[in-house]
Formats: C-alpha cells, structure tokens, sequence
C-alpha cells in the first residue's frame, strides 16, 4: 500500500516505546499536574531548584545532566530540599527516601529506605502527591480540563477531563460535529450523561438535550412515553402528548441504558432512525423528526445481540462509534481536582489535607466520580458542622470508596474458601507485614473491611505466625543496607 512520508512518521510515533515517568497531582493543598519522563537517575523530589534550560523543562535533557537526577521545584513547605529519589528499576520503579523530616509515603505506607512498586503507584512526600506511569507520554504539557460551565452544568454534576479521559471526549465531540449516533460504554458513575451533553454542544443544534433513563420506565409505558400519544388513544387518553422523540427534533436524545427496552419499542425505534418519522399511538400519519441518538449501556450490547435480547439492527444504528467511558481507578490524575470540585462546591474555603486526597486515590470507588462527588460533599459538610477549617481523611466515611460485597452466611466449621473479592494469601501476608499486623491499617490498604479481612484471619490462625518471621514489604534489614 503506498504511503506518504508523514504516515511513516505517524506510524513510527503512535509505535513509540512507552516512557516511565512521575506526575505530580497535588502539591501544598491544591491539585496540579506536573509530568516527568524518568529517565537516567530519575527525578529527585525536593525545594531545591537546579538551573534548568527551558529543553529540560520540556522533559528533554541536556549532556550535562546525563549524570545525575534532575530536580523537581514543589511549592510545598512540608517537603525536604531533598526528600526522594524516584528512578526506574526492576521492571518498575525504585523510591529512595533520602533522610527526609516527613518521611515518604508508598501507596498509603511509610517506607524506610528504598521500596520498589510497579504502576500505577501513589507517592506522598510531604504535601505532595505523585502518581507513577508505565508511560508519561500523554501527561507531559497536558492539563486537566474541567468541562462543568462549558456544559452549562447547574452544579449536578461535574466534568473533569485529565489526559487519560481526553481522547475519549474527543471521539465524543468528533462524533457529535460528523452528526453519527454514538454508544457510550462504562461504568456507572463514570459521566455518561456529562459525555452525552459534550456531543450534544458539539452538535451546534438548536434543539435540546433529552434525557431518558429507560431502566426506570415501567413495562408496557415506554411506547407512549417515547413516542407519544393522541387522544382517544387508549382509556384515559384525554388529550395529545408529545413524546421524547418528538421532545428531542432538532436536538439529541440520550437513551441512557438502551438494553432496558423490550424488544417491540426497539422495533419501533428503529423505524424512527431509519425513516426520521414518529407515529405516536392513535394517530393516522407519522410526524417528521431531525434528531440524533446517544445510546449508553452497563452491558455489551454484542453479547445481548447474541442472546436476542437486544436487535442487530438496531445495533448497528446505535453501536457506532463506541466510545468507552474508563473507571475512576484508571484515570487517577482526575481525582485531586473532583475532590477540590466537590468540597468546594459544600463548604467554600475548606482545605484539604493530603491525607485525604491520597486516601481516595487508594480506593476503588466502585460508584467512580458520582461516588466519589457525593462523599467528599458529605465529608466536607461534616467538617464543617466540626469547626474544622481543612478536610481531612477522619472527615471520610470509613466504607466511602469500598467494593459493596454481598452478605453471605458464615462458613461451616473447617471451611477453607476464601470470597472472591479477596486478593490471594500472599498478597494479604505481604500487606500484613508491611503494615505490622495491623488489621485496620491492612484492610484500608487492600480496599476491604476490617471485618472482612478479620473473618479471612480467623479462617487463617496460621497467618499470625507468618507475620512475625518477616520484615516489612519495602524495606530491607539494617545488614542489607
């Protein structure tokens, strides 16, 4: 196939090696987003500032500094001149405290000398918050934007595009100027509908955005709430009602779990995508519409296709392009600016501490950002009835962020499962150690209950025997050294 030069160069830049690096996401007490590439002797975290050439700046280094780590400025008053040395090592990362006042944290743990983590990975020194990547390439020069007032968001909800997020809202709006339908895919939480109003603004239509959540209409009404009715149309009709569809002409619709629909309104739907009219119950002729569809879904619409829950050919009206919505989990970066958002949004002028910003970027959050929106509200609005001037982690819910499990009967005596959300016994061991035993402190690392994590122990005496022989995951003995 023949190709032009610039399609070489594009093809050799998107086959480009990944490059580790360290963002930095909050420093002082509010967020930021500084990208380094961790190249050499990596990046030394500090107050002391090197000369640095506008080239390094850029993330590029001149010959000078081929020997030694460059630094990085931090506006942060709790952290060292030199505090840590972050380097690659080990197929990971290498984090050396370098005899810092405040000590360094790793994922939620001090660390005495050198520990070795794999990303992504969660660093506190002193105020600081730093987050390691397999590859910074999409971090360095980008920026967090935040789309609420764009939106024209009323406070509800809000929208924070990091990097990782970014290219998915591109295809969002990209989809919305061509005037395609789009699928929306991801988890609850994760800003479906925020998505669904960027491809709407993008549209440049003069109707409006109208949202249906299909899950909660109730059987056998969704034809007449989408497609409208006429008088006289069925008992107690007494009047004309426009529908949704009719509602959205010249506008976009957001059918928000489409998968809800029962398989005669999907029939129906379809007709009105391919043929741009809506005949509403009782009515002799159909209605002309200009609108367009975003579709979104919990479930893989293929495997509903397969099952014949869900019409093949109404997939492929809405199934392209799909665009999937990532979890907060995998879009970190994002979460020190949804925390300034919501606090600020329930208390204005309350500080955070970051504690609290490095304890939520260590939890899962299974209801991702609205979970996350509506704790942080929660705890700043505690914080306050306190008399408390800066939000810290004691002002969080101790369960906010944690994978809800289900209930089940306690184990016949002797029985040795263990549930499936828990990690594997060497991983529980391994946090034991680091954490010297303590329950707590290892079930808020490991994302689970005390309890939960008690009930594993109780199934498991011997466990209590292996925590005594070792030494804490991160660190070596005084002789290693």
């Amino acid at each position: 196939m023949w190709q032009t030069e610039e399609d070489s160069e594009a093809r050799r830049c998107r086959g480009a090696r990944p490059r580790p690096g360290l963002v930095v996401v909050f420093s002082g007490s509010a967020p930021t987003l500084q990208a380094h590439a961790l190249d050499g002797d990596g990046v030394v975290l500090g107050r002391e500032l090197l000369e640095r050439s506008h080239r390094e700046l850029l993330g590029r280094r001149s010959p000078d500094d081929e020997r030694g780590a460059r630094e990085v400025q931090l506006t942060d008053d709790r952290i060292s001149r030199q505090h840590a040395r972050v380097r690659v090592a080990h197929g990971g990362f290498a984090v050396h405290d370098l005899g810092s006042r405040n000590g360094t944290y790793v994922a939620g743990k001090r660390i005495d000398g050198e520990a070795w983590v794999h990303a992504p990975a969660v660093i506190r020194t002193g105020r600081t918050i730093a987050l390691l990547v397999d590859d910074v390439a999409r971090f360095l020069g980008a920026r967090v934007d935040e789309r609420s007032e764009a939106l024209g968001d009323t406070g509800t909800g809000t929208a924070v595009v990091g990097p990782t997020l970014a290219e998915a809202w591109r295809r969002v709006e990209r989809a919305g100027r061509t005037g395609d339908n789009l699928l929306l895919t991801g988890e609850s939480g994760t800003g479906k509908e925020l998505a669904a109003r960027a491809y709407h603004a993008a549209t440049g239509a003069a109707g409006e955005l109208v949202s249906v959540n299909c899950a909660a209409i109730p059987a056998g009404v969704a034809e007449r709430l989408l497609f409208g009715t006429r008088r006289g149309a069925y008992s107690g009709a007494d009047r004309d009602a426009d529908g949704y569809l009719v509602s959205a002409d010249r506008g976009t619709i957001f059918l928000d779990e489409i998968g809800e629909l029962e398989l005669a309104v999907q029939a129906k739907l379809l007709r009105v995508l391919e043929t741009r009219e809506v005949l509403p119950l009782g009515a002799a002729r159909p209605r002309k519409i200009d609108l367009r569809v975003v579709a979104a879904t919990l479930r893989d619409l293929r495997d509903e296709v397969a099952e014949r829950r869900f019409r093949e050919d109404l997939y492929h009206r809405v199934g392209r392009p799909e665009v999937h919505l990532m979890p907060l989990r995998e879009r970190l970066e994002d979460v020190p600016r949804l925390i300034a958002r919501a606090a600020a949004s329930a208390v204005p002028g309350l500080a955070l501490h970051p504690a609290l910003v490095e304890s939520c970027m260590l939890r899962r959050w299974p209801g991702n950002a609205r979970e996350l929106i509506g704790e942080i509200r929660c705890a700043a609005l505690a914080a306050r009835d306190a008399g408390a001037h800066e939000l810290g982690v004691d002002d969080l819910d101790p369960m906010a962020g944690l994978v809800i499990e289900r209930r089940t009967p306690p184990p016949s005596l002797g029985a040795r499962a263990t549930p499936a959300s828990l990690p594997d016994r060497d991983t529980i061991v391994r946090s034991l150690l680091a954490e010297g035993g303590n329950v707590a402190r290892t079930a808020r690392q490991l994302g689970l209950h005390r309890n939960q994590l008690r009930r594993f122990l109780a199934r498991h005496p011997d466990l209590a025997l292996d925590s005594e022989r070792g030494s804490p995951v991160g660190s070596r003995d005084a002789s290693e050294r």
